[in-house]
């Protein structure tokens, strides 16, 4: 399976350091501006609807998080999406919270039915409340156990005719026709706040070297699920506090053998 997987991405994001353009929550925005600069890439977090058209055409992806949501920042993330998608730049979108409100609910909804997003990233209620399928949220959480999740993944993915990753204590990634499950990453990351967005951003990371495809994604979050399994095991971690600083420094020590070695994924 490995060797279908181009995890030299990672080089090529610390090479060609990307701009990465994220529209995001204020909860998590300095979280998901680092761990972009820990991979190499370069991120830039304006949501200004003044400057968002301006700066998306000089980006190499854009990443919108609907977690904080506004109806000013609503209208920015229309105007940066018709954009990028204007312009061929890859857009990752986490509808974080979709389910949770009706006015939530129906901005997201209308918001895929303007742009066309290259990645849909969710929890397994997100994915699950988008396919048309029942999901339950507690706050932003995911709530329960969802047996049918890949069919709902996939139907989503074809519904949109784009990339859906579903992340999890699995990550399932499907474009609708092939479905990869990552087995990397560890229960701590369920711990803190952000490594959801954080995940969107990792994301973005690779998409922004020009390679908008299902194993890109892929290479994504098993590169992401083993920093934290290397963060999880070293001897100054204790606890969630130090596990997210040590997360960044294993994503940015992380090494394409050290992908090679450790990357467990398997195809459906």
């Amino acid at each position: 399976m490995k060797s279908t997987l181009d995890f030299k991405l990672l080089d090529d994001i610390r090479q060609i350091k990307p701009l990465v353009h994220h529209i995001t929550n204020n909860v998590t925005i300095n979280d998901c501006a680092n761990i972009t600069l820990c991979l190499g890439a370069l991120p830039v977090m304006a949501n200004s609807i003044d400057e968002v058209e301006e700066i998306v055409e000089n980006a190499d992806s854009l990443v919108l998080n609907m977690g904080t949501l506004s109806n000013e920042q609503y209208n920015a993330i229309l105007l940066a999406g018709e954009k990028a998608n204007q312009k061929n730049i890859p857009i990752v979108l986490d509808p974080v919270g979709v389910g949770a409100t009706t006015s939530r609910t129906k901005k997201i909804l209308e918001l895929l039915e303007i742009i066309k997003p290259t990645v849909i990233k969710g929890n397994a209620a997100e994915i699950s409340i988008l396919s048309g399928q029942y999901g339950v949220l507690k706050g932003i959480e995911s709530q329960g156990i969802y047996n049918n999740i890949i069919p709902s993944a996939e139907k989503l993915a074809n519904s949109y005719n784009c990339i859906v990753a579903v992340t999890g204590q699995n990550d399932i990634i499907t474009n609708g026709q092939r479905t990869f499950i990552i087995e990397n990453g560890h229960w701590l990351m369920g711990k803190i706040i952000g490594t959801g967005c954080m995940a969107a951003s990792v994301i973005g990371c690779f998409m922004a070297t020009g390679i908008k495809t299902l194993e890109a994604c892929t290479c994504a979050l098993s590169a992401y699920g083993i920093s934290a399994e290397l963060a999880s095991i070293r001897d100054d971690v204790r606890g969630p506090g130090s596990f997210k600083s040590a997360l960044m420094d294993e994503a940015y020590n992380l090494q394409v053998e050290t992908i090679n070695q450790l990357a467990r994924i398997r195809k459906v």
